[in-house]
């Protein structure tokens, strides 16, 4: 017991560690993943245990860090800040130019207090299966909240609460998924073993995994980059930054890809008409003849930006705005409910939306969120060129293309198993069980190669069972089911749409627990809980248990 919880404490130092790096790299396994006769669809459960490494939690050594440990783990080469790269634009308080970069706020604590919005987190309870046997949610490939957090941290800040979104902290990484089977557009691996933060109970993950898409092979790509040129975006950490990080993608792009530039300040504009991707030159030029100033009217260049998306679409193809800002607008549409609504309408066109952000000091991240989630697109925050190029270039195909819309999951406990269980983050995604069959209701998107995890904390259960309404696996009125004894811990059923499509296609996926310790836990069970518990003790949350 007292061997493990060490280990524990050293899994979440390590994540401090990684929270001052950018890098997704990490160890890869070669997974095999047989087919199981308890599976459908090729799916993975826990009964089929991957390679491990031999590396257990207990053998990293920790050195004094910037933040107090750093640690040479599987996931990351380095533990130090990231490195400034040549194109990097810092501006040191006198003005000059400075090796590294020094914040336009004096101290840490302003800049903590700093005018930044979030919105707010209610975080999730434990829900007893006797009375809520159902847990629906809607999937969240948006990473934002990691390199924002890392952002706060590196500048010798705690990010606010409501900054901590523990999902996207999670998928901010890759993991070693097996590829997706067949025809189907993603993969599915269920683990459960002991939850490190209180041994009494149990955590299960839940993994996806896109289908990966050859360079060669992505659809030819309709992208319109709607670009934040107003005053709020005149800083080193803004629009200089943003313009690299767009040159890095224009370099990128090739003659099946046709990109647009629109503009808005206090005025909007077509800062560059539709032109082939081959055609860097022009593409770069334009980025560099960009210049800050005025307010922020986003609504109307949001409306633009579709227009312009429309005009070029491509049946078939990817049809994409990519909009780059703080966030903040200050004039024309500025409501989040109506920036919302707004994007939805364009949304139904076929045009989805990618959501970057920039900057500090006045971030609007909900809005961002917002606006990503309802585009049918993701959000990614971007703090500096190892960010973008993570985001633009080496994950482009998980950024521009999705393979699958409206994915939903909807967990089914077995109460013979499970007394009570709580889902960690996903706070904003969350879907009422009717919302799981309901063909019209938005969820979220999975591009290609991406990896989507989720986790459940379990208590085991021991209390009295109370008959809920029929149509479940393990119950029918007044009595449980002849599967409620088969052994499962719970049923995992996902629902997905094609890009294109108007009908969702249901899996259904039993899983068992055989009762695996936390150190004998796969390498992503037992990263994914040290990522886990870093964001439930940045949040300082009531279910941090012993950490």
């Amino acid at each position: 017991m007292k061997k493990r919880a060490i280990s524990v404490t050293i899994g979440v130092g390590v994540l401090v560690a990684l929270a001052c790096t950018t890098t997704d790299n990490m160890d890869k396994r070669s997974v095999a993943a047989p087919e199981s006769e308890e599976t459908q669809f090729g799916f993975r459960t826990m009964d089929e245990t991957p390679a491990r490494s031999t590396q257990s939690l207990e053998s990293v050594q920790l050195q004094p860090g910037p933040l107090g440990l750093s640690a040479n783990y599987g996931r990351s080469p380095s533990a130090a800040p990231p490195p400034i790269s040549s194109g990097d634009v810092w501006r040191t308080k006198n003005g000059e130019a400075g090796s590294a970069p020094i914040d336009e706020f004096d101290d840490a604590e302003s800049y903590a207090s700093s005018n930044e919005s979030y919105n707010p987190i209610i975080e999730n309870d434990f829900e007893s299966v006797e009375l809520s046997p159902l847990s629906t949610f809607s999937i969240d490939v948006d990473t934002a909240s990691y390199s924002n957090l890392r952002r706060h941290l590196t500048r010798g800040s705690l990010p606010p609460a409501s900054a901590v979104r523990i999902e996207e902290m999670i998928n901010y990484f890759s993991y070693d998924y097996p590829d997706a089977p067949g025809d189907l557009p993603f993969s599915m691996v269920v683990e459960a073993a002991e939850c490190p933060w209180n041994l009494d109970n149990r955590l299960v993950m839940i993994g996806l995994k896109g289908k990966e898409i050859a360079a060669s092979n992505r659809p030819d790509s309709n992208l319109v980059f709607l670009l934040d040129v107003s005053g709020s975006m005149n800083s080193y950490d803004k629009l200089p930054l943003l313009k690299n990080s767009f040159r890095m993608l224009a370099e990128n792009l090739n003659s099946r890809d046709t990109v647009s530039i629109v503009v808005y300040a206090g005025a909007t504009g077509l800062a560059l008409p539709a032109t082939p991707g081959d055609d860097r030159q022009s593409i770069i030029e334009s980025l560099e003849n960009l210049q800050s100033g005025g307010s922020t009217n986003g609504g109307a260049g949001i409306q633009l930006a579709y227009s312009i998306a429309e005009e070029n679409f491509i049946p078939g193809g990817t049809n994409r705005v990519i909009l780059a800002t703080d966030g903040d607008f200050n004039v024309g549409v500025t409501d989040q409910g109506d920036l919302i609504t707004l994007i939805e309408e364009k949304a139904k066109t076929g045009v989805f939306l990618s959501v970057l952000g920039f900057g500090a000091g006045n971030t609007s991240d909900g809005t961002m969120e917002q606006l990503a989630d309802h585009g049918n697109g993701n959000y990614s925050y971007i703090d500096n060129e190892r960010e973008a190029q993570k985001v633009l270039v080496d994950q482009i195909g998980g950024t521009l293309v999705t393979i699958a819309k409206d994915v939903k999951v909807q967990v089914e406990f077995n109460p013979t198993k499970v007394a009570a269980y709580r889902l960690i983050g996903y706070e904003n995604r969350m879907l009422a069980a009717e919302d799981f069959n309901d063909d019209t209701k938005d969820a979220g998107e999975i591009g290609a190669g991406h990896t989507v995890t989720a986790l459940y904390e379990i208590i085991p259960a021991g209390s009295e069972i109370v008959p809920v309404a029929d149509g479940l696996r393990y119950r029918e009125p007044g009595k449980l089911t002849d599967a409620s004894q088969s052994g499962e811990l719970m049923t995992v059923n996902l629902r997905y749409k094609k890009p294109d499509g108007i009908e969702s296609t249901p899996i259904k996926t039993p899983v068992a627990d055989p009762g695996t310790s936390i150190m004998d836990a796969s390498e992503d069970f037992m990263f994914a809980a040290s990522v886990a518990g870093f964001g439930l003790l940045l949040r300082d949350s009531k279910y941090k248990g012993m950490m």
